[in-house]
């Protein structure tokens, strides 16, 4: 059985204490589950153990100070990106720092600004853990919903024996998963479809568009950290498979309609994220066109619209679908949430910088067949990602 945590994204905070060296197991061990780990040390924590032995087992950047990267907000990246957050060890210290809502460091900053489960194993010595002070600021924890594990009774530092030893990664893993649970999308399938068509000229060449598949694949790594079973039909890109996703690769909008038809039939829900062409070459050549022989004329045909398609015979599909639009992006999404008989549509903004295709960020607005809209709002593509999701969840729950 697949862990909850398939897919999904671990911010885990390592504290100066030396059960710092334990924290490298238990980022194994996330990983292992499927986790994509990032870690976040105090500067203390990199005195028990180096950064490169945690970026070594995870695979990913290990950060360590507030303004180490400038071109973003590193602790808001962080926050908002993470799935599940889990300290460990955690020291008196940033224990009373999260009580008192403390931002000093990268890892107070990013937890203060995080907002979903948060994992905390204490770790100190025994007098420090029956401090008043501590016992407060781990009872102010609890209260907010905060899983503590442990501590438990051991060996400590110094040769003394008693409360306060980090509870074993194994422990802490699993209280990672509990908090993250199943996922509202267990036991449902989930069809997305990404990236562009590439429409043969000839041999070499192609009609395309400037789609990189980016938001398609964010939609099918959500659903699939939610506990959805995915299927991700995607034409032409370079991005890797979102974790726990099935990826069906075709090159053209004829071999993506077949794709879907193969899948949306035992699909709970459909999203057509793809930049599916609207027209094709009525007559590609098989062999490459010869510049000396002139410009060839090019007769375009339209495509099938998969989306008109599936709204036809929708049966009790969920059915989202996304509009690209220059101009009058909500009006004209409308017209094709209705006219496709839609239960959502994304209705993008494109043709200008920082929006769109092949851009990191989104401005688009989510409407609804319901009335219920989200309206216009810049976005990055996990932010969007998820609030598709979240609407998708809803809707299939009913």
């Amino acid at each position: 059985m697949a862990s909850p945590l398939q897919g999904r994204s671990v911010l885990l905070g390592v504290t100066g204490g030396i059960a710092a060296y334990k924290s490298a197991t238990l980022a194994r061990l996330l990983r292992e589950r499927g986790a994509d780990v990032h870690v976040v040390m105090t500067e203390g924590a990199t005195r028990f153990i180096g950064p490169d032995t945690f970026a070594a087992l995870t695979g990913n950047p290990v950060h360590t100070g507030l303004f180490e990267q400038t071109e973003s907000v590193l602790h808001v990246r962080l926050a908002r990106e993470a799935h599940v957050a889990v300290v460990a060890p955690a020291t008196a210290n940033v224990i009373a720092k999260l009580a008192l809502g403390l931002a000093d460091d990268l890892l107070s900053s990013a937890l203060l600004e995080y907002r979903g489960p948060l994992v905390v194993a204490p770790a100190m010595h025994s007098g420090m853990h029956a401090a008043p002070a501590t016992q407060t600021n781990l009872e102010t924890l609890r209260a907010r919903g905060v899983s503590l594990v442990g501590p438990v009774e051991g060996p400590l530092a110094a040769g003394d024996t008693g409360m306060g030893r980090m509870s074993e990664p194994e422990e802490i893993a699993g209280a990672v998963e509990a908090a993250v649970g199943a996922g509202d999308l267990a036991g449902r399938h989930v069809l997305v479809t990404a990236g562009p068509t590439h429409e043969p000229i000839d041999a070499v060449r192609f009609v395309g568009n400037r789609s990189s598949g980016r938001m398609g694949y964010a939609i099918a790594s959500e659903a699939a950290a939610r506990g959805a079973a995915v299927t991700l039909v995607s034409g032409p890109t370079h991005l890797p498979d979102p974790p726990g996703a099935r990826v069906v690769r075709v090159e053209t909008a004829a071999e993506m309609r077949a794709a879907v038809g193969l899948v949306a039939e035992d699909a709970d829900a459909v999203v057509m994220a793809a930049a599916v062409a609207d027209f094709r070459p009525a007559d590609p050549s098989t062999a490459k066109l010869k510049k000396d022989a002139g410009p060839p004329e090019v007769r375009l045909e339209p495509v099938a619209d998969i989306l008109r398609e599936l709204g036809e015979r929708r049966g009790h599909r969920v059915l989202v679908g996304f509009a690209a639009e220059t101009s009058d992006v909500e009006a004209a999404g409308r017209a094709k949430l209705e006219g496709k008989n839609l239960d959502l549509l994304v209705a993008n903004e494109v043709g200008r910088p920082g929006t769109g295709f092949d851009a990191e960020t989104n401005r688009a607005a989510i409407l609804s067949r319901a009335g219920d809209d989200q309206p216009m709002r810049d976005w990055t593509k996990r932010e969007l990602a998820a609030a598709i999701v979240d609407r998708l969840a809803k809707l299939i729950s009913r």
